[in-house]
């Protein structure tokens, strides 16, 4: 089916079992258009939230990925797994008489240091590239590492339920976060913490940035077209602070020219009526555009 937006974003609701970059290869066929990309790579086990910038919707995608998220999870406590998941190979289970020792208020306590700006290790077989590789295809490939911890922000991690099962206690959460986080990471820090072990057994975004599961289309209605894009002004006008422009700023911009200082710090995104001209920058005494989207005149 022929779209007549070009430039824009799709919000996908992806399935268990599927890489984020399978999406993106069904938004390619869909689309009719090789240039898609995705804000924020979901775990194949993982579902939710996965935001796709299509033709010039693309260059927006690094603001989106930086925007914070939001996760519902269920962590296991008294297993570890290779890959602080449920798809990793069990490396240490716990002895029923360890887990029954554990209170909730514990629970609580190891959760609650967790909220924060805090260093965290990823996990040695995620996405964070190493040497120009990415972890997970080293450790494949045999090589055993760890690392190193780095800086992210947990807004907030509230609990919903605690479930003492026979042989292992279960936890919901909601996260709230920075990008940059691994909830498997959470789950696999309470569970050393509290000595048992520990592993992520289920995975949803709920919201990247301003984009939320309400909003987000079906793999099915994907495949099928059965869907209508964001256009990149609307994306825009959610994602910055906005800036509405006179004829004679639009042209301006269109060359790449500077013009009049933002009334923001921030970057904001140069509109004409719906229409995305650029994203300008202040420096000095004027606002930059860091990328021009309108043609010139």
């Amino acid at each position: 089916m022929k779209r007549l937006i070009t430039d824009g974003f799709l919000v996908v609701d992806k399935s268990s079992g599927m890489t984020s970059h399978d999406v993106v290869a069904i938004a390619r066929r869909a689309l009719g258009t090789k240039r898609v990309g995705h804000a924020g790579t979901l775990d194949p086990m993982a579902t939710g939230v996965l935001v796709l910038g299509f033709g010039n919707g693309t260059r927006l995608l690094q603001y989106i990925t930086d925007g914070e998220k939001e996760y519902e999870a269920t962590v296991v406590l008294g297993s570890s797994t290779v890959t602080d998941d449920a798809a990793g190979q069990v490396v240490k289970v716990a002895a029923a008489e360890e887990i029954a020792e554990i209170s909730d208020e514990q629970i609580h306590k190891e959760l609650e240091k967790m909220v924060g700006v805090i260093q965290q290790r990823p996990s040695s077989v995620s996405a964070v590239k190493v040497a120009g590789e990415r972890a997970y295809a080293r450790i494949r490939a045999g090589e055993e590492f760890e690392l190193p911890a780095r800086e992210v922000r947990i807004s907030s991690l509230t609990i919903g339920a605690i479930r003492r099962l026979e042989e292992f206690i279960e936890v919901d959460i909601t996260v709230t976060c920075g990008a940059g986080t691994f909830i498997r990471a959470i789950a696999r820090d309470c569970g050393q913490s509290l000595g048992v072990g520990g592993h992520l057994n289920a995975l949803r975004r709920s919201r990247v940035a301003t984009f939320g599961l309400d909003e987000a289309i079906s793999l099915e209605a994907l495949k099928s077209g059965a869907f209508h894009p964001l256009h990149i002004g609307e994306v825009a006008v959610k994602t910055f602070p906005i800036r509405t422009l006179t004829g004679d700023e639009t042209r301006e911009l269109s060359f790449g020219r500077a013009i009049s200082p933002n009334t923001s710090d921030q970057i904001t995104a140069a509109m004409e009526q719906d229409r995305l001209i650029a994203l300008l920058s202040n420096e000095e005494d004027h606002a930059r555009p860091i990328a021009v989207f309108a043609p010139h005149y």
